[in-house]
């Protein structure tokens, strides 16, 4: 018994406690390059090294998992075919973590270089699917080649169901390529502010490999297929630029002098600019005699420039109380709707 145990210690017990205490000393070094490596990056100005720190932090715990486990079984008499299923576990442990951590960072790094080089690729979700995926596709095949898979018949597999594939998923593939096509095409970009003609609108918030994203002003989340946003009728308000016209309109009764009016909305537009947020200086607001000749009243329309869509909201607001305040001091009338008839009266002869 006591030569059992000790064969039992050796073969089993001894692998384990100095595979455990090579991962415990492993994690300690991981934990104390990572601290380095987070002090080093706060000194510096560019993103990629904090970029790369958040990248491997999770698939570090792998690797060291996966060199105690080898270690372990170094100093140890297992059986030759348990050593071999263990290794195999090892190098699957070690590839899945390998293309996890590389998938992260290069579409970390591209976002970042995209972002920075202004390129026509915006950095959103579909952007991540499509490089996480396609990296993670390379290191799939390259596990199953490794547990002795035979690559050539699954991908030709692949290849004759594809058909079927991109039959059962039409919908599916349609939005995908939707949203490459809004993507490349640069028509509709995160952050832009647009307008559907169903009657949607809001900031554009992600474009995904399914869906595009869009918050609306009162704060909700409209979700809608890429396939059905391609072809549809969208006003974006970003485009070419985010400054825009602000058209306003202004009645006063038919006993008010035009010059003065026109006069008064032009001085307080421009006494605003600098106090309303939004409200541009350049180009100068003007005012027009347009539609002009009302049933009741005599129209004016403001033209005011504004920084982007969401400002004219409260710009509208302020012009309309400081114009109306000067017309009640100037005794302005703004009038309400009304007609005059007349009543015309035939005797009849008898």
């Amino acid at each position: 018994m006591e030569v059992l145990s000790g064969v039992t210690f050796k073969k089993f017990f001894l692998p384990f406690l100095i595979g455990l205490l090579l991962l415990f000393i492993l994690l300690l070094i991981r934990s104390f390059i990572l601290e380095i490596f987070h002090r080093w990056a706060k000194k510096t100005h560019t993103d990629i090294d904090n970029l790369i720190i958040k990248t491997i932090r999770i698939p570090s715990l792998f690797w060291c998992l996966a060199l105690g486990l080898y270690f372990g079984i170094i100093f140890s008499e297992l059986p030759e075919k348990v050593v071999f299923y263990i290794n195999k576990i090892i190098y699957i442990l070690l590839i899945l973590s390998i293309t996890q951590a590389t998938g992260n960072m290069v579409s970390n790094l591209l976002a970042n270089y995209i972002t920075k080089k202004e390129l026509p690729i915006p950095p959103t979700g579909i952007f991540y699917a499509i490089t996480k995926g396609t990296i993670f596709v390379i290191g799939l095949l390259i596990a199953l080649s490794t547990l002795g898979v035979a690559i050539t018949p699954l991908l030709t597999a692949l290849g004759v169901g594809g058909l079927a594939v991109a039959l059962a998923l039409k919908d599916t593939l349609a939005n995908l390529f939707a949203g490459i096509h809004i993507l490349l095409e640069k028509s509709i970009r995160v952050g832009d502010f647009i307008k559907l003609e169903t009657g949607e609108e809001g900031y554009v918030v992600d474009i995904t490999w399914r869906t595009t994203r869009i918050k609306t002003l009162p704060n909700n989340m409209v979700i809608i297929p890429n396939s059905r946003l391609a072809q549809s009728v969208v006003t974006n308000y970003h485009l070419p630029e985010k400054k825009m016209a602000l058209r306003i309109p202004i009645s006063v009764s038919y006993s008010s002098d035009p010059a003065l009016v026109e006069k008064i909305i032009l001085e307080e537009t421009k006494r605003a600019v600098g106090e309303v947020p939004g409200l541009l200086a350049e180009p100068e607001p003007i005012v027009r005699f347009i539609p002009g000749f009302g049933e009741s009243s005599l129209d004016f329309t403001l033209v005011c420039h504004v920084q982007e869509f969401t400002d004219q909201y409260l710009i509208q607001h302020e012009l309309r109380k400081r114009i109306y305040k000067k017309f009640k001091e100037e005794k302005i009338e703004i009038p309400f709707p009304h007609r005059v008839i007349y009543l015309r009266r035939e005797d009849k002869e008898n």
